[in-house]
């Protein structure tokens, strides 16, 4: 359910540009982690109304867990240039959104891996492995992510499919290191802190986390996980603004 009210709210608010869908689907209470606006359902309006009118959305995927719903896709017209975003909302027991993260990267058209950065599988499958695989990524995320334990990589990460979207990244564990050592070269070692929460849907787990990559990060991954390997990854690696227009913070 929390799936389709997100769906139809965000298709009225982004999709036909209506600031009437606000009174519909916004809690009162509305709370948003965004950097793009402050909290409560005007200020939400005022964003919907000052849509341009090339402004478009993408949608990629989408991943519902109990009452959060996490959007994948691409922004066209919010800016200069169209922007990949994971977006989360919280829908509360009265089916109206009440809070909202997100995080937003430029579109990149040359990759390394050859693959965009939102293409792929695009529905949840192995749905009974839902919480199998979200405590295989958070295990994973604690040994290798926080404590950066890289030599139980293999125990976690398929060594015969890996398929990598990000931009800089090409498949595979060999194209993953070679990432890394470049970023490490540029003084950009991936320094993950906290992890915040997974949201997880069968085969598809999002890990929201916060960290520095050089300046501070917030790091928004979505892992595939196939047969109890880590199997594809798609990312979202966004500064983390000095000063945000709430005090709600990023999390």
């Amino acid at each position: 359910m929390s799936k389709e009210i997100v769906l139809q709210a965000t298709g009225e608010l982004f999709g036909k540009k209506d600031p009437s869908a606000v009174d519909r689907w916004v809690s009162p209470d509305y709370t948003q982690h965004s950097s793009l606006a402050a909290d409560g359902p005007e200020a939400l309006r005022g964003l919907v109304s000052s849509l341009s009118d090339d402004f478009r959305y993408e949608g990629a995927r989408v991943i519902a867990d109990g009452d959060l719903v996490a959007l994948h896709g691409t922004y066209h017209g919010f800016g200069p240039q169209p922007l990949v975003a994971f977006d989360l909302f919280r829908v509360d027991a009265n089916g109206k959104l009440v809070e909202h993260w997100d995080a937003l990267t430029p579109l990149v058209t040359d990759t390394a891996s050859g693959r965009s950065q939102t293409d792929g599988p695009a529905a949840p499958s192995d749905l009974d492995r839902t919480e199998a695989n979200r405590a295989l990524v958070l295990e994973f995320a604690e040994k290798v992510l926080k404590g950066a334990d890289y030599s139980v990589l293999t125990d976690y990460i398929s060594t015969e499919s890996y398929h990598q979207h990000n931009p800089e990244a090409a498949d595979g564990l060999d194209g993953f290191g070679a990432a890394a050592a470049k970023w490490a070269e540029q003084g950009k070692n991936l320094v993950y802190r906290t992890i915040h929460r997974a949201v997880a849907e069968g085969d598809f787990v999002l890990l929201q986390s916060e960290g520095e990559f050089a300046v501070p990060v917030a790091y928004w991954d979505l892992f595939r996980v196939a047969d109890g390997k880590i199997v594809e990854h798609w990312d979202v690696v966004a500064p983390v603004p000095a000063e945000l227009p709430h005090t709600n913070g990023l999390f």
